[in-house]
């Protein structure tokens, strides 16, 4: 099968730059929002990107008119009917997923492949919900989409070979580098990055050292480009508390297991980056 229009479920950080990379490509991209005004401010992430890249000579004025001339915002389930595939960006959530699954079927053609971003769930599980699970599998972009080069494609036990195949085109056409990931929890990259920055909270609870001193250790020691404190705010403590907690359940290993102090600082709000505070506080 050949992969022609692209639709894409939710317009956040990862949705928007899924759509972006995927216009900028040629593809006939829409990219769907439960609003008029959250679709505003997806689409606006992209403009400013864009728009930044143009300042820093990175990007080009052509460039930037064919991700806008490729790309279209809706909020209407109806406008994803011609999709050959539908890229689903949203909560992570396995029967809101579904619920989103039905409604893309409800209008898409038999033919359209279903893939989710999912940084965890089980892919096996989302398709079994659906009338297609044949035509449904993981497609795991990293963040900043437009910035970071790996796709994980992860194949379901019912997910087709035509279905895996047409998924690993799409990656190369964008512009990314597919690695195949196993439908287990954490796929490749959560599997080995999660217990790294668990031990890490760790080493910190048990005094091994400062978040700067075990952040400059592994950055000067090891070459890392930033350290594990770091990466944990920008990827967000609460992402990092629910992707751990889906990974113990399913292994019920102990280095999957989110530390106390994870788990008090998600409770306590302080989340990273985007909460102003996380191990290093951003309120300046």
């Amino acid at each position: 099968m050949e992969i022609k229009t692209v639709g894409v479920i939710g317009c956040g950080l990862m949705g928007a730059g899924i759509a972006q990379v995927s216009a900028a490509a040629g593809f006939k991209t829409f990219v769907l929002e439960v609003n008029e005004d959250v679709l505003k401010k997806g689409i606006g992430r992209i403009d400013k990107f864009l728009t930044g890249g143009i300042e820093k000579g990175k990007v080009t004025p052509e460039q930037k008119a064919t991700v806008f001339a490729n790309l279209t915002g809706t909020t209407s389930f109806a406008d994803l009917k011609d999709c050959d595939l539908v890229i689903e960006a949203i909560i992570e959530n396995v029967e809101i997923k579904k619920k989103t699954y039905a409604q893309i079927e409800a209008v898409v053609g038999t033919h359209c492949v279903i893939a989710s971003n999912t940084s965890s769930l089980c892919i096996t599980e989302l398709g079994a919900g659906t009338t297609r699970p044949d035509k449904v599998a993981g497609l795991h972009f990293f963040n900043p989409v437009p910035l970071m080069k790996l796709v994980e494609v992860i194949r379901a036990l019912a997910t087709s070979q035509e279905t895996y195949d047409a998924l690993m085109t799409y990656a190369r056409a964008i512009g990314k580098e597919p690695v195949t990931a196993p439908d287990r929890g954490g796929f490749i990259v959560n599997r080995l990055l999660v217990p790294y920055l668990l031990d890490a909270i760790r080493c910190l609870e048990e005094g091994l050292g400062t978040v700067e001193d075990i952040d400059n250790g592994m950055k000067l020691g090891c070459g890392y480009p930033m350290g594990p404190f770091t990466l944990l705010d920008y990827v967000g403590l609460d992402t990092t508390y629910y992707i751990a907690n889906i990974m113990f359940e399913e292994f019920r290993e102990t280095r999957f297991a989110p530390p106390p102090l994870l788990k008090r600082m998600v409770l306590a709000g302080h989340c990273g980056k985007k909460a102003g505070k996380g191990f290093y506080d951003y309120s300046k």
